[in-house]
């Protein structure tokens, strides 16, 4: 099996299996989900909508968020992990979407990630799921299943975006992200996988021998 014969059948499995792109965080609005995906960095999104009922009912807007006291945001979000940083980050991302944006979300990549604390990961998320623009989100799922299905070879998550970015068509570029994740989660567990109910056993070119 080539490598275009691969992802192909990799790609239906996944529709077949796991549908279109969802998004597991919760979010009413751009602003936050731009902060739930910020806070979901080396976090669980399980975790995070924990956190972000009580977080966006106490600070409602981009300038609510702009204006928190640094300590007691980093009390509201201490349970995400690297909640100084995060906490930071969240602050000052406000406070250039309003200086920078009058407050609202851009859709640009460029824009997004000159926004502190936002990477590509976090802006395609943004976009994916808010612009509905079609983009790959690398995350630990999409890196470790990607190499291990042999769709790339590359280790640095930008290289692997724009690896898959050529050899996935475009329709399937928001939703590969989500089925990989679902994937990686309830079968290709990283430390035990379920090698022998995986629906992608025999694509997968790491399987055991």
């Amino acid at each position: 099996m080539n490598i275009k014969e691969r992802t192909s059948a990799v790609l239906k499995i996944l529709d077949d299996t796991y549908g279109p792109e969802k998004c597991y965080l919760h979010y009413t609005n751009a602003h936050e989900l731009l902060i739930a995906t910020i806070l979901s960095a080396q976090c669980t999104d399980d975790r995070v909508n924990m956190v972000t009922p009580a977080l966006f009912e106490k600070y409602p807007s981009v300038k609510a968020f702009a204006q928190a006291s640094l300590s007691e945001l980093e009390n509201d979000i201490h349970s995400t992990g690297f909640y100084h940083n995060k906490a930071k980050n969240i602050i000052g991302c406000c406070q250039k979407l309003l200086i920078d944006h009058g407050g609202i979300v851009p859709s640009d990549i460029e824009l997004l990630t000159a926004l502190p604390g936002v990477g590509r990961k976090t802006a395609n998320v943004v976009r994916t799921h808010i612009f509905k623009i079609p983009s790959i989100v690398v995350d630990t799922h999409v890196k470790r299943l990607s190499n291990l299905l042999g769709l790339t070879k590359e280790s640095d998550p930008v290289k692997i975006e724009f690896d898959l970015m050529k050899k996935i068509p475009k329709d399937h570029w928001s939703r590969i992200n989500t089925q990989l994740i679902a994937h990686g989660r309830a079968v290709c567990i990283a430390r035990r996988p379920k090698c022998e109910i995986c629906v992608l056993y025999d694509c997968c070119k790491n399987r055991p021998k």
